[in-house]
């Protein structure tokens, strides 16, 4: 479903990444379509190959797994965040993780394919979604760090900081599990939490 509106918003908020020129913005919103999932539906399940790039437009989503048979959240995704399976996407294999809405969520869907042939036309294209992509691979690396690092309240804290939105918007559990502690360990840490 295309949604101009949404569209529009959806590449000024590029330009203020990295400007684009008018042929490049219509050649982006020629691809751009509008995908609505509802709450706690996947928008790709497990074993499927990611051939399209998303971002949230409105909403919250998140990429989960399973090991050991538990549901292990991996990343959060708020309005104009890329959510993407980058190793099913760029390995072209299908993946071991899904991506859910939270709750209702409206994405922004670019084919992958058709956008990467537009970087030898558009070189403002391929500068900004090398941008995208690299602030995606240093929040990944600032997250594994975090797990490395950082205490369970340490890293509470830095998700509060960053996102405070988190804590009222997404469920406890995929909190926890996003954190690496169980749910017993957060209600304690949230209880001690001024």
């Amino acid at each position: 479903m295309r949604n101009n509106e949404s569209v529009y918003q959806f590449l000024e908020h590029l330009n203020g990444i990295q400007p684009l020129g008018l042929e490049a913005k219509n050649a982006i919103a020629g691809l751009c379509t509008t995908v609505r999932i509802n709450k706690n539906k996947d928008l790709q399940s497990i074993g499927q190959t990611c051939k399209t790039i998303y971002f949230v437009k409105e909403g919250t989503a998140r990429i989960y797994y399973y090991k050991d048979g538990k549901e292990v959240t991996e990343f959060f995704a708020f309005e104009n965040d890329l959510i993407i399976r980058a190793e099913s996407l760029f390995a072209s294999m299908p993946s071991h993780k899904a991506i859910q809405a939270i709750n209702d969520t409206i994405f922004i869907a670019i084919p992958a394919e058709q956008l990467f042939l537009l970087f030898d036309r558009f070189h403002d294209i391929e500068r900004l979604f090398r941008k995208i992509v690299e602030r995606s691979y240093v929040d990944t690396v600032n997250r594994l760090e975090s797990l490395q690092f950082n205490s369970a309240v340490e890293r509470y804290n830095l998700l509060l900081q960053h996102s405070p939105e988190v804590v009222r918007k997404i469920p406890l559990k995929y909190i926890a599990s996003f954190l690496g502690i169980t749910q017993v360990s957060l209600s304690r840490i949230r209880a001690a939490t001024p």
